[in-house]
């Protein structure tokens, strides 16, 4: 209970049971980094006041006129004040003493001891119950004057100075309601700006159940998008919603309405953006709230990390205010609304891919970073994804996981029973080896987003007898190898010699020469990036580590089943083996773009002679 000393009898005075003349203090120094948040607990007192009172009456227990049930914001630049007002249940004495006086925690000493743990401020608030303590961040003296909803109750005013001093008196009040009135300190004088106030107000109040007024206009809209059945609304609803949370981003591609009462309550839109194949997760996206009030953008701990691709809103009375880290990491309801989020995304998805295929293939590209993500980040939302996930090939067509495999089967099985799938991430670059696998009736993917390393990473694991190999790792013989092997035209001791020519011209870049029979119709000579390393260097890129230690490896495999190799060992002396070894060596660089600056313009100069000499 409160100390109360009354000696005026008019007038009662005393102590807040805080335990502490310090509390105060600690209280504004420890929020201090969030000090705006006072603005919208005291705006959300005065909601929850006024929803209690229209419940009230609703069931019949409060009988009078409710009348026009809004919330105003009044600031006073001369009498530095800042009043919040409120047309609610208002309090009487009694429930001041009760819900004021007496602060949410038995004394300094466990305060203190607690707040050493605790770096978020938003979880002090909720932990200890200073949601109108938060006043005090700003203000230098707090009045409350109130009049309860209940018949024969006077008004009351409730004064305190920043100490853990109050006086509480009668006060001459004709509505029901109740008045905050902030007087601002010196060091918060930056909320007695129309601006600033405004675009706290617009954060944190903007969708709020009842009119928000705030220098003569009201600055929330009531009765938000995501509060309303999906049947009511057009497709031209969602897009202005979208405009209005994102007046700057691109219109989005599709979304999802998430409307649940069981076994909690959430309700929410959200849209998927135009991702391309960028990697844009952040974690100001997706906007949290609490009953039409915003807590936060940083969901990191609600959702999914791969939600945070998308953008919209998430609604839900079972998450509280003054929501924390720990709190979030912990609660079992955060946990189910994670998953229930995640499975909602999961089935809209595969709805959009049956309903109308053709479409979802023309969004692919825009949302295969997220899809592929998802299935990476979350094993419920890969079982479901493998159902509308879509590989795409060379060609531009589209194929799920068992068409893909049950269209490569005849043809890309090795002979250990392997099912190989190919793939190209530039189709520019690689066009010689994708080609080649053209030639023997194989089909080649595209791959070529930024999570597609770790994507076959996965993909390999979950399927069984599959191999994922680039098209660039080795020749087409020994991607995937068969019984059959293609004529050489050289013997043992000639392919050796070959082998020594082409190490000398490659011996400054290359990882090593081999000599294979690849077939007459293949390139004289080729150039391999060893799969092993090459995933090694690009895992180490995407996880941010150097990748010095994984240097890019590239290999030459001269086709000893092509002509000219028996051209360059007909050449009787060395200088001319090498000058022909030479080029056919830099004409396999130049079709990768490893030829540049000076070595491409010495292949150039010696082209032009060799044509000449024709």
């Amino acid at each position: 209970m409160a100390d109360v000393k009354t000696k005026n009898p008019n007038v009662e005075t005393g102590n807040i049971s805080v335990h502490t003349e310090n509390i105060f203090p600690i209280i504004k120094k420890s929020l201090y980094s969030d000090h705006e948040i006072f603005l919208r607990e005291l705006v959300s007192n005065a909601i929850d006041a006024s929803q209690k009172l229209r419940h009230l009456a609703a069931i019949g227990k409060y009988k009078d006129e409710v009348g026009e049930l809004k919330i105003s914001v009044e600031l006073d630049k001369e009498a530095k004040t800042i009043t919040v007002k409120d047309r609610g249940l208002g309090m009487s004495k009694d429930e001041v003493r009760k819900y004021i006086n007496q602060v949410a925690f038995s004394g300094a000493e466990e305060f203190v001891k607690k707040f050493k743990d605790i770096k978020d401020s938003q979880e002090i608030i909720g932990q200890f119950g200073l949601g109108f303590y938060s006043a005090f961040m700003v203000a230098s003296e707090v009045e409350i004057i109130s009049k309860t909803y209940k018949k024969n109750a006077g008004g009351v005013r409730w004064t305190c100075d920043g100490t853990t001093t109050y006086s509480l008196e009668k006060y001459d009040r004709k509505e029901r309601g109740t008045d905050i009135i902030l007087h601002i300190a010196e060091d918060s004088e930056e909320f007695l700006e129309e601006a600033r106030l405004k675009t706290i107000l617009n954060k944190y109040c903007k969708f709020l159940p009842f009119p928000v007024e705030f220098d003569g206009e009201v600055i929330n809209k009531t009765e938000p998008l995501w509060k309303k059945a999906p049947s009511e609304l057009k497709d031209e609803d969602y897009l202005e919603f979208f405009k209005a949370l994102y007046p700057y981003a691109d219109e989005p591609l599709f979304w999802i309405h998430l409307n649940v009462d069981y076994p909690f309550e959430l309700t929410g839109i959200l849209y998927f953006p135009k991702l391309k194949q960028e990697m844009e997760v952040r974690k100001d996206r997706i906007h949290l709230y609490s009953r039409q009030v915003f807590i936060t953008d940083n969901v990191e701990n609600i959702v999914p990390e791969y939600l945070g691709l998308l953008q919209g809103v998430i609604d839900s009375p079972d998450i509280p205010l003054n929501v924390s880290r720990s709190y979030l990491q912990a609660d079992s309801n955060v946990k189910k609304i994670s998953s229930y989020i995640s499975k909602k995304v999961a089935d809209k998805l595969n709805e959009l891919f049956r309903d109308d295929r053709e479409k979802f293939e023309g969004k692919w590209s825009e949302i295969e970073v997220f899809v592929k993500y998802g299935m990476l980040s979350d094993e419920k939302f890969s079982d479901k994804a493998e159902d509308f996930c879509l590989l795409k090939n060379v060609d531009g067509e589209h194929f799920t996981f068992t068409e893909y495999k049950d269209k490569i089967r005849p043809n890309q099985t090795d002979k250990s029973d392997n099912l190989v799938v190919l793939y190209a991430a530039d189709i520019e670059h690689q066009d010689t080896f994708i080609n080649s696998a053209r030639k023997k009736g194989y089909d080649v993917l595209h791959l070529q987003s930024l999570i597609d390393p770790h994507f076959i990473g996965q993909m390999e694991r979950k399927m069984e007898k599959t191999n994922w190999k680039r098209v660039d790792a080795d020749s087409i013989e020994k991607l995937i190898e068969k019984d059959e092997v293609a004529a050489s035209l050289l013997s043992e001791e000639q392919e050796n010699e070959l082998k020594t020519v082409y190490e000398a011209v490659a011996k400054d870049w290359s990882g090593g020469v081999r000599v294979e029979a690849l077939g007459a119709e293949e390139m004289p000579v080729v150039l391999i990036k060893p799969e092993f390393m090459r995933r090694m260097r690009e895992q180490a890129m995407l996880g941010g580590m150097n990748n010095d230690m994984f240097k890019e490896q590239v290999n030459v495999v001269v086709n000893a089943s092509h002509p000219l190799a028996e051209k360059v060992l007909g050449k009787k002396k060395a200088d001319a083996r090498e000058r022909i070894a030479k080029q056919l060596t830099d004409l396999a660089r130049l079709s990768q773009g490893m030829l540049t600056g000076k070595e491409l313009t010495s292949f150039i100069e010696r082209s032009v002679e060799l044509v000449a000499k024709k």
